[in-house]
């Protein structure tokens, strides 16, 4: 790959805009002769071409929709002999959303990990344990694949119980995890209640994905086991993870913008906001070959630091915020929609409407989609093993769906539009 393919930390603002350009160009170019979708947005907005990087703003928003819409390859710029991985996420509906890479794209986001994994210090003398959740099992492959090109030693993904991660980090010597916030908590917790002492863990670096910081977690790390605690933020869409990662000085996350060009606009009106102002974080794809996604909404708000960052990279710095522009909930890094759960679980059930609550909760490092259903006529039944195995049965089609854990709680509805905690399943 030449030394153009990417972009060095210390470049010239007015380089970076240049190649950013370039890059663009071409990838409409690509998008357009290739993917209708593209060349039919482009012609809708009366655009003949993009002369600067402020043309963009023209140009229509994707979100999620599309992505289903044109299920399975329908985005595609590139035939399916190129394509040597492909990827999928939850959909807005029935249909998941399919992602893929070329050769070239891979390579491109194992630099990208690789970068992340060196701005948190971590080298190839440290060793990596990688515990993520089956929803961020594409994610996981990245990690592995990001830090074996820096020459770490790397425990690739798997389904360890709290206390195997636990052994396996202190006898293989392991020095940086990377995980969700909800297991990095248990992690902590299990270590004190074990009346453990971090300080015989070789443990130094702990690398948090799949969601922003709750304002408490990141520094309870630091502070009980002694660790440097790192954010990545990722979206599955683009795909993958490292889209944004920390520097040394940890104020604000630096995105990879001669990759992916970072906007902020007004949820409400789709109109930038001024720098540093809050909004809804809309992604361009630069280099992606195989999938690219132009104004892509992700529904993440965020604001962009102005202020220079203390390391000297040029590269833009944003502010993950923990409140959302949209109805998707975070759960093990997996953005599910309310609305679409509550439709399709009205479909599974047979029912005209439904009566529910839906909460994220966490039970030993893992987070599930906790459904409550107010019992009611329809659901009510004699055979108690006929409601069990319907309830069941949702459980698992919602779970396959949403690609989470889901458990279905039917409580008695003492008052109109009461849930009560009266478990009745």
């Amino acid at each position: 790959m030449s030394e153009r393919e990417t972009i060095t930390a210390n470049m010239e603002n007015n380089d970076k805009e240049q190649l950013q350009l370039e890059r663009l160009q071409t990838t409409l170019n690509r998008a357009c002769r290739n993917v209708p979708f593209h060349s039919n947005r482009l012609a809708e907005a009366n655009l003949s071409g993009i002369t600067a990087i402020e043309d963009l703003a023209a140009l229509p928003f994707m979100d999620r929709r599309h992505l289903a819409t044109h299920y399975p390859y329908g985005l595609f710029a590139v035939p399916l002999r190129d394509i040597v991985r492909i990827h999928t996420a939850p959909g807005t509906g029935v249909n998941p959303s399919i992602s893929g890479y070329t050769r070239t794209d891979l390579m491109i986001w194992e630099k990208l990990v690789a970068k992340s994994y060196t701005e948190a210090g971590v080298t190839n003398a440290d060793i990596i344990l990688i515990h993520l959740p089956g929803g961020l099992a594409n994610w996981a492959r990245d990690y592995k694949d990001g830090g074996e090109a820096i020459g770490a030693g790397v425990i690739p993904n798997s389904p360890l119980s709290i206390s195997k991660t636990l052994m396996v980090t202190r006898d293989y010597k392991v020095t940086t995890l990377v995980t969700t916030p909800a297991f990095a908590r248990h992690f902590m917790d299990f270590i004190f209640d074990q009346a453990y002492n971090p300080n015989e863990l070789n443990l130094k670096h702990i690398i948090l994905v799949g969601e922003p910081d709750d304002g408490k977690t990141i520094s309870e790390l630091r502070d009980r086991l002694y660790v440097d605690v790192w954010l990545n933020y990722g979206l599955s869409e683009i795909p993958g993870p490292a889209i944004a990662y920390e520097c040394r000085y940890h104020e604000g996350l630096h995105i990879n913008d001669d990759h992916i060009l970072p906007e902020i606009i007004n949820p409400s009106t789709g109109k930038p906001v001024q720098p540093g102002e809050e909004g809804e974080l809309v992604l361009t794809t630069l280099s992606a070959r195989a999938f690219p996604l132009i104004r892509f909404r992700t529904g993440d708000m965020a604001r962009i630091i102005t202020a220079p960052c203390p390391c000297g990279s040029h590269f833009t710095r944003i502010q993950w915020l923990t409140e959302r522009a949209d109805d998707y909930m975070i759960i093990s890094g997996i953005k599910v929609s309310e609305p679409q759960i509550r439709e399709s679980l009205t479909k599974i059930l047979g029912m005209a409407s439904l009566d529910c609550t839906m909460k994220r909760v966490c039970q030993a490092g893992a987070e599930m989609l906790m459904i409550c259903i107010a019992m009611d006529d329809h659901l009510f039944s004699d055979e108690i093993k006929g409601l069990e195995r319907l309830v069941s049965g949702a459980e698992d089609s919602l779970s396959e769906q949403c690609g989470i854990k889901v458990k279905i709680r039917l409580v008695q509805q003492r008052e109109p539009q009461v849930i009560s905690d009266t478990i009745l399943s």
